[in-house]
């Protein structure tokens, strides 16, 4: 059924191996699966080719898109819009307010399916998650959990072992560690920060 949908967790929880998971799914019933990327991801880019890899193994080629990108225009260039398309998008956090927008009346016709993160290390939303929380047709949490055993929900980043609560938002490739999280750790982390 053609819809806008949200799937968001924190990291590690499996987001891009159920895209790729869902990819395969619909490419076995013979859908056409279009999956992006956001060109700032170039943790698995070879030779200028996009890849899209999850944690456990799985991969595949992709599109990818850059934030002044127009998703009308990228289903132009790669003719989606057929009865049997479907648009996956990894990394759905890094989409503009825009993009989700143009995903949205793109979804009145075929599938759109989302991953991503719900919030950034500074514990709010993204503007990609923020518009898809407020535009998809369904929402749904990809848990994980915190190294306690409770669900983790925070995607916490550290600096020289310290956690960080400050600096740029999107920071990929870079020596920082992340981490997800329960609150009550974080809290506590944060508290003995002080």
């Amino acid at each position: 059924m053609a819809k806008l949908y949200f799937k968001y967790g924190a990291m590690g929880s499996s987001k891009t191996a159920q895209a790729l998971m869902c990819r395969f799914n619909y490419q076995q019933k013979g859908f056409n699966v279009f999956i992006f990327k956001p060109v700032v991801d170039t943790r698995y880019s070879e030779n200028g080719k996009g890849m899209i890899w999850s944690r456990i193994g799985l991969s595949c080629p992709c599109l990818e898109f850059g934030k002044d990108d127009n998703f009308f225009d990228l289903a132009e260039k790669y003719d989606i819009g057929g009865e049997k398309d479907v648009i996956i998008v990894d990394e759905c956090q890094f989409l503009t307010k825009e993009q989700v927008e143009q995903l949205k009346d793109i979804s009145l016709s075929i599938p759109v399916l989302c991953y991503g993160l719900l919030t950034n290390f500074k514990t709010q939303l993204f503007e990609g998650s923020k518009r898809l929380v407020e535009l998809a047709d369904s929402l749904m949490e990809i848990k994980c959990i915190c190294g306690c055993g409770r669900k983790a929900t925070i995607n916490v980043r550290f600096v020289d072992g310290e956690v960080a609560t400050e600096g740029q938002e999107i920071l990929i490739g870079a020596e920082e560690k992340y981490e997800s999280m329960c609150y009550q750790c974080y809290k506590k982390l944060l508290d003995k920060k002080q």
